[in-house]
């Protein structure tokens, strides 16, 4: 019985969720040599906030980005 996990950091629509998990499932079953209702797919969403890479957190980084200057700005 596969069972596959996708930790995401929030921020997706449901729609982009449920198109995922549907690919997922399909990888799966083409690949895994099992039933369709034993694939078991799991999405956790966790918060910007409580993720982080180098110690900034994507909320951290998100921020960054929001300040840091365009390609068009700088060449202003």
């Amino acid at each position: 019985m596969p069972q596959v996990t996708i930790t995401l950091a929030e921020g997706r629509t449901p729609a982009q969720i449920r198109d995922l998990m549907h690919e997922v499932h399909a990888a799966v079953l083409r690949t895994a040599n099992t039933r369709p209702e034993y694939i078991r797919v799991v999405v956790h969403e966790v918060p910007r906030a409580h993720w982080a890479t180098g110690d900034v957190t994507l909320t951290e980084m998100d921020a960054a980005r929001a300040l840091a200057p365009t390609a068009d700005e700088e060449q202003s």
